[in-house]
């Protein structure tokens, strides 16, 4: 029986060794099994909420992205219109024209700023949704904001001419615009409040980056500190498994000696007898 026993101990150690499995199943240990799988199975689901909150920084950072472009192109129409301001009536023609393209571009960079077929800065009903866990309460919501030019600047059309008509009553463009500067200042001071308005917007989305960083890497740390635990519960170690084995082996050995020794004293008995 000994040598039996001590037989199943070494076929123990050795799947041990081979698997790196202290509790491979319920049958090892029911406690650490289901304890280890309970901390394993916690982990694997935040690893794939860890995953959303990955796309979702990527999607904000797509989003700031595209609103720093905005500002540059925000500012160069800026300059086009104080450039107006001190034109003749021609000169003003080639900048209300290159005004309108800017316009224009801009509403195209903004439908453009998209990732993964969300956009966050053409609509102000698109919304980028992260949960962190299974708990309810854990997520963040980020509206997106319109960011076109006729949304910002308050006017129904991003065009040259029709700015000039929602100014003065023309419909002729800049070059009909009479030699006053305030009518252009108008306009810039929407410009300002435009650049305003997108800055503030980028700074609420970095502010919401920053946040979904910290929880990233929150969640990394703890899954790592999951797996962990669960390793501590089933896994083996190996060179205490393989000094056992070691051990084993010398048992076994010695008691495979000592029935070979038994025997032949049997056997010497019986000759005796003979």
């Amino acid at each position: 029986m000994t040598l039996q026993k001590t037989g199943d101990l070494v076929n123990r150690t050795n799947n041990r060794l081979s698997t790196g499995l202290r509790v491979a199943s319920a049958v090892d240990d029911a406690v650490n099994y289901f304890q280890g799988k309970s901390l394993s199975d916690r982990a694997a689901d935040l690893t794939s909420r860890k995953e959303g909150i990955d796309q979702g920084i990527s999607s904000l950072k797509s989003a700031i992205g595209g609103l720093e472009a905005v500002e540059k192109l925000l500012v160069q129409m800026k300059g086009v219109l104080l450039s107006a301001k001190s034109s003749t009536a021609a000169e003003r023609v080639d900048l209300a024209s290159q005004f309108n393209t800017l316009a224009t571009q801009l509403t195209a960079l903004s439908n453009d700023a998209s990732f993964q077929g969300l956009n966050l800065i053409n609509a102000t009903g698109a919304n980028l949704k992260v949960q962190f866990s299974e708990k309810t309460s854990a997520i963040l919501d980020v509206g997106g904001t319109d960011n076109r030019f006729s949304a910002m600047v308050g006017f129904t059309a991003a065009g040259a001419t029709v700015i000039a008509t929602a100014v003065t009553g023309l419909t002729s463009g800049w070059s009909a615009i009479s030699a006053s500067v305030s009518l252009f200042d108008n306009i810039i001071e929407k410009m300002d409040s435009a650049v305003t308005t997108v800055r503030s917007n980028g700074k609420t989305l970095g502010t919401n980056v920053a946040l979904l960083q910290t929880r990233l890497d929150f969640t990394k740390a703890y899954v790592n500190t999951l797996k962990e635990g669960a390793d501590k519960l089933t896994l083996a170690d190996l060179n205490e498994e393989g000094a056992n084995l070691v051990s084993l082996q010398t048992r076994q050995q010695l008691g495979i000696q000592a029935l070979s020794f038994a025997g032949q004293q049997d056997q010497g008995i019986l000759r005796l007898f003979g």
